[in-house]
């Protein structure tokens, strides 16, 4: 009789709630500022964006003219949406006033820019675009507010939701990011963080263990972002700052959708959910 297994069971369970013990403290040591820093999180690649475009208002431009040849009057125009839409979009975002316009503002202009720098054509920046979309889901299942029943009395199902519906596609729509980091390298460490990653990011697809996979997924996307796309070791004047910067922004973004499932849960279609139902 194999009497090894079920102590291996019971340890590794142990280990588990230890873990889940952790999480919990950093949420209630965290929780007062968390909202705040979770959404300067998510907006960052819009402000950032918003700011080049400012910033690098000439060159912009010119790209969309000499890629489209739309002009200068169109190109300019797509500057200045770009502009106002993003910063005007993140201000309401961070001041929580009217959060489905602003966020319904910035899906608009995810969908400019990947069809005005035909981001269909290159599958990383795609699947990245993809989960920011996510992570805008979750500011707006965050901000939802369910509309009250006319008929006094009537209970509202809760699985029928509309902001858990959204949480779901939110946290499904932010494994894509991690999609983007995987490398298909011949190397031990290389292999570990590949598996390690997916699996964090399929725990937190399906709701199961989810405040502290996602509080993992924070540490260990952050620790990638800051290794790989630390833009501010490069020279101002090469162009591989501004798609490293393009990138760390992105996925700081990410982060701060991840933060905002820790904050609130994966909502009622999550495993977690139903185990509490069992």
């Amino acid at each position: 009789m194999n009497i090894g297994a079920p102590q291996n069971s019971m340890l590794n369970k142990d280990y588990i709630t230890r873990a889940e013990l952790f999480a919990d403290k950093v949420y209630h040591a965290t929780k007062a500022y968390l909202p705040t820093i979770s959404r300067a999180c998510l907006i960052s690649t819009f402000l950032e964006d918003g700011l080049r475009m400012w910033f690098q208002w000439g060159p912009q431009r010119d790209f969309m003219d000499q890629s489209w040849g739309c002009g200068y009057i169109l190109g300019s125009l797509f500057v200045l949406i770009n502009l106002f839409g993003q910063l005007g979009g993140c201000v309401l975002v961070l001041l929580q006033k009217k959060v489905p316009l602003a966020v319904g503002i910035l899906f608009f202009i995810v969908f400019l820019q990947t069809i005005a720098y035909s981001i269909l054509l290159d599958f990383q920046f795609l699947m990245r675009n993809l989960a920011l979309v996510g992570a805008l889901l979750l500011v707006l299942a965050d901000s939802h507010q369910e509309a009250r029943s006319v008929f006094a009395g009537v209970p509202s199902i809760g699985d029928n939701k509309p902001k858990n519906y959204l949480q779901l596609a939110g946290r499904s729509l932010l494994a894509f990011m991690y999609i983007t980091l995987l490398r298909f390298e011949v190397s031990f460490l290389q292999i570990v963080q590949d598996i390690f990653g997916a699996a964090l990011m399929v725990l937190v697809t399906i709701g199961y263990k989810t405040k502290l996979s996602a509080l993992i997924l924070v540490i260990v996307l952050s620790s990638l972002n800051v290794y790989y796309n630390c833009w501010w070791l490069i020279p101002a004047d090469r162009a591989l700052r501004d798609f490293l910067k393009y990138d760390f922004f992105q996925t700081l973004s990410v982060v701060g959708g991840l933060l905002m499932i820790v904050l609130r849960g994966p909502g009622s279609v999550s495993m977690d959910q139903h185990k509490k139902n069992w």
